[in-house]
């Protein structure tokens, strides 16, 4: 069961566009811009990987609507005004072997690290609780209604942006903890305005940013929106909420709904919880795409440590259109074609079991980050890399990346 497997079959998303096959290079933050947070050599040759290994759809890492509110250094940022040269070519690569180009666009509102001296915006003033590492971390404040139509427009500019620039879709990132996230979930979002209280209220400015980027966009855009299946965290944003939101989304015309869970704080997208529940040790979210399958016609998409074919052809077969990959692929980028060549072939998925689950989840994203670049640098990956020496590794690479962007 190779290349006659229901994974490499296409797929017609609502919008008219032909997606050739179902795995799909789900979104990573690289942190491996060129100066000025543009795309330059190190992404091109990145993605060029991704371009030819044989998938249906290659999603670029964060980039962010508000080139002073960035995740971290190393960032891509594009705003109305930002020459697009640079990711023209970006997208031609991704798309010069039958890929699908998507450009996940993003806000990281609270979740900012003090080092990089941006804005720090949040539905409620609601720092971060990461513990011992909380002090990395810069303190929200909270956002105006005109800052939130400020955002709002940001995002639309962004994917008017992304359209010239050649990609065929945009992402909108609403889940991880980023500021989507953060109005849908009640734990964040202590507004008493129309941007908070009920389930409509707190996805009001999510629902804001998916119509008007339907209007001004081609009809043929591809518009996807990533969106937690829980908080996992207790009194946070449940699956009945994503049920909710996932409702209001089909009613505008969205492309694909990609399900993933938790944040920082929380960091369910790495298998870890705060609730207690427990995930599945590949296809983490898949429970809930199953149950939500069965409430809406918007072709879904799930993500969470698959590296194995015959995960991903189950996920397939439990009703979801798509299997998003995402530190398998940063490993082994041409985990698809492997798959065509032998079924049995099992990707890499970084797993350090530090009891301090802060410093674990880093270490698990430097060991991804740490083969990111090495593609870049047109390097093979290591396939179990040291995740202290990784650690150690991608705090100097972020220190001297935020030297570049901040001059710190």
């Amino acid at each position: 069961m190779c290349s006659d497997s229901i994974l490499y079959s296409s797929y017609d998303l609502p919008c008219g566009v032909t997606v050739r096959n179902r795995l799909v290079k789900s979104a990573m933050e690289e942190s491996m811009s060129s100066a000025g947070k543009l795309p330059g050599s190190a992404l091109y040759s990145l993605y060029r990987y991704w371009a030819h290994g044989n998938l249906g759809m290659v999603i670029t890492g964060n980039v962010m609507v508000d080139s002073a509110a960035m995740t971290g250094p190393g960032g891509v940022a594009l705003e109305k005004h930002t020459p697009i040269e640079s990711f023209e070519r970006w997208a031609k690569i991704i798309k010069s072997n039958g890929a699908l180009a998507v450009m996940q666009i993003n806000h990281p509102g609270r979740q900012v690290f003090k080092a990089m001296k941006g804005k720090a915006l949040a539905p409620s003033a609601i720092p971060l609780n990461m513990g011992k590492h909380s002090k990395l971390f810069a303190e929200p404040t909270e956002m105006t209604c005109e800052d939130i139509h400020d955002v709002c427009n940001r995002f639309v500019e962004t994917a008017k942006q992304a359209e010239r620039a050649g990609f065929d879709g945009v992402e909108i990132h609403a889940a991880h903890g980023y500021l989507l996230t953060q109005f849908l979930s009640p734990l964040t979002n202590e507004r008493q305005d129309e941007w908070g209280g009920s389930i409509i209220n707190r996805a009001r400015l999510l629902i804001n940013i998916v119509s008007q980027i339907r209007a001004v966009c081609d009809k043929k855009f591809i518009v996807m929106v990533k969106l937690n299946s829980a908080d996992f965290q207790r009194g946070g944003f449940d699956f009945n909420d994503a049920c909710e939101v996932v409702s209001r989304l089909e009613a505008l015309g969205v492309d694909i709904v990609e399900l993933s869970g938790g944040s920082y704080e929380a960091p369910a997208m790495q298998g870890q919880t705060r609730d207690d529940r427990t995930l599945a040790r590949e296809a983490y979210f898949l429970e809930f795409a199953k149950t939500l399958e069965s409430k809406t016609n918007i072709p879904l998409m799930t993500t969470g440590g698959i590296k194995r074919a015959s995960v991903a052809q189950e996920v397939v077969e439990q009703g979801c259109a798509f299997v998003g990959m995402a530190s398998a692929l940063a490993f082994t980028p041409d985990l698809a074609k492997k798959w065509q060549q032998d079924w049995t072939y099992s990707g890499v998925i970084p797993n350090c079991g530090w009891k301090d689950k802060t410093l674990s989840s880093l270490a698990n994203m430097s060991m991804v980050r740490r083969q990111l670049r090495r593609l870049g640098n047109d390097l093979t990956t290591i396939r179990r890399p040291a995740p202290l020496w990784s650690l150690i590794l991608d705090m100097v690479h972020r220190k001297k990346m935020t030297k570049r962007d901040v001059g710190a």
